[in-house]
């Protein structure tokens, strides 16, 4: 499933440890498995072993999906006696394995499969996964349960849950004291209820990674992407986009001091981090309304207001999707993917992780999506990223187990995004019909028009990498141990203040674990792909808009929209057809024409919005960057020095 991180091709050692390690890997059921004793009866093992694979974690992903969309105790045991019952055949294999001469062995591609597995630790090993498989169970299950109290008592009851209520109040809501009491309640769920719990899951992924040659978990999660300098490329990147960062930051500060006031926003200081829209201020686009350069022109930040009016349900909003793809010459979705996905929120009042996410049931038939759905533009553009994922699990189904998933972690989360770009467009938001038509050969509104859609963009696509970045920094300082647990709240506001430029609303203290009140913390999901997605999705982009003939005659990159073509579509599907067959680099290559990472497209795309916003704040005289925060995160551990932003 998606979020969760996909597997790159696999020697045996891995293919085998996949029947100890964590769901979201598939636990699996050896059975059969043919005596090991010759090089022949070896080849024939491996053969055995990837036909089990595939039935069982079909069986495991199935539960995991139960259990998800359905929060019970009886779906959790299910899952976990599944998990449990794999471990007679798993010893078996191993027993079989031991028999294995493997050194003696002439084909080199399978001696290399079994000489990169160590046998002693396979029995330690599956202790600490199902150690680790009970801690994320029981994080996320406290995840999914959370609610809180009505604002100001006017319900007598606390069942306010993150999806839909809470983010719909923070879409909407300008009340300051409201979104205050949204902020802290929804943290209160968390806080020492999961910290020690946390620092547990930290040991056990710490001794697993370093079981498998690696010095820290962190280490384990970036080897995805097979580069020794991944941490400062990643870093070099947010260097190139902090000026326009600050930028955005500076104006949206100025507008959120006129509309609450100095006493909450400060001229210079950070943003309080409950004032923008978002539950953690990922994204800001939902506050688009009260700051638009442009509020009369047309903006495609009024998109939720016309899928009301005209009707839309999360159906429709599936199916639009679809024909997006499909006028790429992309894959329908199958008609399984239509009977079992969830794509609202189900009314008979059981709890369930409401995140969006995208499932492959490994039997290259099951393909579905779980998701609440609402009907506003901002789920408009979640639903055809996480169409994405799917479209992705198709275009790779062919290809044999090892290379189901994307060419790097990245890859799968930008495709869907890459769509999104184009749909999000003007042109073609009235091309479907929702935003009115300008009048021919207006150029001044037409300009303002797409100044108010960069804007909104960037409120939603800038404004969110900071955050990408900041969330997996914390986690590989908690991994390498920089950060203990009595620094984990206040060395989080750090890098808030650091990178984002934002505050807590209220004072906050080491004794609190504000981090854990993100979905991807307690589901165990690695972050930084998304950083990266958000800056690769733009040279996809670029890649295709030229394939799609939109970059010609001065044609501006935030324009362009790839509707229509297969040229592109055929581009795009030629490197998902890849899965992960290829290194990383190749699979870029195809769509961009470069072998790295590079801002370079983002900042063209955002060019002209750039430009726009210099000019405006450096007419009103606004401060560019922050100073010391106003509100601060304290230790509450006996100590003499203070943690303090």
């Amino acid at each position: 499933m998606h979020s969760a991180s996909k597997m790159r091709p696999l020697s045996l050692c891995f293919v085998l440890a996949l029947c100890l390690v964590k769901v979201r890997s598939a636990s699996l059921r050896c059975v059969d498995i043919p005596t090991c004793e010759t090089e022949e009866e070896a080849k024939l093992f491996v053969q055995a072993f990837d036909e089990h694979r595939t039935k069982y974690e079909t069986k495991i992903i199935n539960a995991a999906w139960n259990y998800e969309s359905n929060l019970t105790d009886y779906n959790l045991q299910k899952k976990v006696d599944l998990a449990a019952s794999e471990d007679e055949y798993v010893r078996e294999t191993y027993e079989k394995m031991l028999s294995c001469p493997w050194l003696t062995f002439k084909d080199d591609d399978l001696k290399f499969r079994f000489s990169s597995i160590d046998l002693q630790k396979t029995e330690e090993l599956a202790k600490m996964n199902r150690r680790l498989n009970g801690i994320q169970s029981k994080m996320t299950t406290l995840y999914g349960k959370a609610k809180i109290c009505a604002f100001n008592g006017t319900e007598n009851t606390c069942n306010l849950s993150l999806e839909p209520e809470l983010t719909e109040l923070l879409q909407s809501s300008r009340n300051h004291s409201q979104l205050l009491e949204i902020w802290e309640g929804w943290r209160e769920n968390f806080g020492p209820k999961l910290m020690e719990t946390y620092a547990e899951y930290v040991n056990l992924s710490n001794n697993l990674s370093r079981m498998q040659g690696f010095s820290d978990a962190s280490e384990a999660w970036i080897s995805n992407y097979g580069m020794e300098d991944f941490r400062e490329q990643v870093g070099g990147l947010w260097e190139q986009l902090k000026p326009l960062y600050q930028q955005l930051h500076a104006y949206v500060r100025r507008h959120l001091r006129l509309k609450y006031g100095d006493e909450v926003v400060k001229a210079k200081g950070p943003i309080p981090a409950h004032l923008l829209g978002n539950m953690w201020a990922q994204t800001w686009g939902n506050i688009a309304d009260i700051m638009l350069p442009y509020p009369n022109a047309t903006s495609t930040a009024n998109v939720t207001a016309s899928l009301l009016k005209k009707g839309y349900t999360p159906l429709d909003m599936f199916k639009l999707s679809e024909e997006f793809y499909l006028s790429l010459n992309l894959t329908a979705m199958p008609e399984m993917f239509w009977e079992k996905s969830i794509i609202e929120k189900p009314t008979d009042g059981r709890d369930l992780v409401c995140h969006a996410s995208a499932w492959d049931f490994s039997d290259g038939e099951d393909f579905r999506i779980k998701m609440c759905t609402r009907v506003n533009e901002e789920d408009l553009y979640t639903v055809h990223h996480e169409m994405g994922h799917v479209q992705y699990f198709l275009q790779y189904k062919h290809l044999p187990k090892n290379y189901h998933s994307g060419a790097n972690e990245a890859f799968h989360e930008a495709v869907g995004d890459v769509m999104a770009l184009s749909v999000s467009t003007p042109k073609h938001m009235r091309a479907i019909g929702l935003i009115d038509e300008l009048e021919k050969g207006d150029e001044q509104a037409e300009r303002e028009a797409n100044i108010n859609h960069l804007f909104y963009m960037a409120l939603e696509k800038i404004a969110f990498l900071p955050f990408a970045y900041e969330l997996d920094l914390w986690r590989w300082n908690v991994f390498n141990e920089t950060t203990t647990i009595d620094n984990y709240n206040c060395d989080w506001w750090k890098l808030v203040h650091e990178f984002q430029g934002l505050e807590p609303p209220t004072n906050r203290t080491s004794a609190e674990f504000d981090i854990a009140s993100k979905y991807h913390i307690v589901a165990d999901v690695p972050y930084i792909r998304y950083f990266v997605s958000f800056v690769i999705q733009f040279q996809f982009h670029k890649g295709l808009c030229q394939a799609a003939g939109q970059l010609e005659n001065n044609a501006t990159l935030n324009e362009c929209d790839i509707y229509n073509s297969t040229n592109a579509g055929n581009l795009l599907g030629s490197m998902l057809q890849l899965g992960s067959s290829k290194p990383w680099q190749d699979a870029m290559e195809i769509v961009t024409g470069q072998r790295e990472m590079d801002a370079s497209a983002i900042r063209e795309y955002f060019a002209p919005l750039e430009k726009w916003l210099q000019e405006e704040n450096e007419r009103t005289g606004e401060f560019i960057g922050w100073e010391g925060p106003s509100n601060t995160c304290y230790s509450t551990n006996p100590s003499p020095c203070q943690s303090r932003l």
